[in-house]
């Protein structure tokens, strides 16, 4: 099981000394990936009241282009991974030709993780429509797929409409691995199942998400594919404690985890030094 570190973006701050810092300390201590999450926009609570989502406006979000584009230049092993990025509410084309100029900065590092969110509010506010998100996502990476691979596309479909144009530069290896996140109903998880190369499944590893990964990987026979050439990325929170997170993650190896990140927001530490102190510890106590 691969193991990675979630960067912890909300209790950073803007400091760019304590973004490097993080990074390189996640690098330097055997970690192979990082995983940033994707908000555009945060909701001012006192235009809404009843808000009940877990982010606002106050809560720090990096861009994670911008932020990958930094961290390419200061780290050399480190795979850089979007956990994920909201596709629906971004424009396709745009998306496809920064996450290649990212994977080619980063000598092919880029691991680009989608979903389709749940805040309308940045949708509305990113001129997008929520409510088609999830069939329109499936087309979307469709597209990007074609633009990384071909010098020049032609595509008419529901939503997009390309007439013989194409992005330079090109991802080297010709292709960036698509991860979903998601998948708590049947539908999206038969798309993940159909066109992901990975998945980041949501919940505790319990019976329940036992019954879900079996699901999963039945869907992927149904599909016509190999499970084995299909990831999955768990996390592990250290928010009740490092024994509890470990805990997290042996169980979501024996689920067959091809990938986990340890999650440090929320557990109280308020430095860099705090959250790479527990990064630290979490890997040397889970690897021995």
């Amino acid at each position: 099981m691969q193991l990675g570190v979630v960067f912890p973006q909300t209790e950073l701050g803007s400091d760019p000394g304590a973004v490097r810092a993080f990074a390189l300390a996640a690098e330097e201590l055997g970690y192979a990936h990082l995983v940033a999450f994707d908000h555009v926009l945060g909701v001012d609570t006192s235009t809404r009241p009843d808000w009940r989502g877990p982010y606002t406006s106050r809560s720090n979000f990096h861009e994670p282009f911008v932020l990958f584009g930094y961290l390419a230049g200061i780290t050399t092993t480190l795979e850089l991974v979007t956990g994920i990025i909201i596709l629906p509410q971004r424009q396709t084309a745009l998306v496809a030709k920064q996450a290649a100029e990212v994977d080619v900065l980063s000598g092919g590092r880029l691991r680009l993780g989608v979903g389709i969110g749940w805040n309308d509010v940045e949708y509305e506010a990113l001129g997008e429509d929520f409510h088609n998100r999830g069939r329109r996502s499936e087309e979307q990476v469709d597209v990007m797929r074609a633009l990384w691979a071909q010098e020049t596309v032609t595509f008419e479909g529901r939503w997009h409409t390309i007439p013989g144009a194409g992005i330079n530069p090109r991802p080297a290896r010709g292709t960036i691995p698509v991860w979903f996140g998601g998948g708590r109903e049947e539908r999206v998880l038969r798309r993940i199942a159909r066109m992901g190369d990975g998945w980041f499944p949501q919940g505790a590893p319990d019976e329940k998400m036992v019954e879900r990964l079996a699901m999963f990987r039945g869907f992927i026979a149904e599909a016509g594919r190999d499970a084995a050439a299909v990831g999955i990325e768990a996390r592990a929170g250290m928010r009740d404690g490092l024994d509890a997170a470990l805990d997290q993650a042996r169980r979501w190896e024996a689920l067959g985890a091809t990938h986990l990140a340890v999650n440090t927001m929320g557990a109280g530490y308020e430095t860099v030094e705090a959250h790479i102190d527990a990064i630290a510890s979490f890997k040397q106590r889970l690897t021995g």
